[in-house]
């Protein structure tokens, strides 16, 4: 028996992947605040962009592969236990 794709799925995959991306963005920028010689503050936002796509992609894709084994693993007990 084939089961449709669940679309609802990806809400909590993404949402939890928009706050990892934001936490790695923070965490980066205030890591890399440090004064230089003329007390300007230096900010690396090159950096603070590239760690919060990746923490974005990486929770993304791992929130989503464990949602999809759970609701399989749910499925198939359901199927079992009829």
């Amino acid at each position: 028996m084939r089961r449709s794709p669940n679309p609802w799925i990806a809400i909590p995959s993404l949402i939890l992947g928009l706050l990892a991306g934001t936490l790695g963005w923070v965490v980066t920028v205030v890591s890399c605040g440090q004064p230089d010689s003329a007390g300007q503050i230096s900010s690396c936002n090159g950096w603070a962009f590239a760690i919060a796509a990746i923490a974005f992609v990486a929770v993304t894709v791992g929130v989503g592969l464990v949602l999809v084994l759970v609701y399989r693993s749910l499925a198939e007990w359901r199927e079992k236990t009829k």
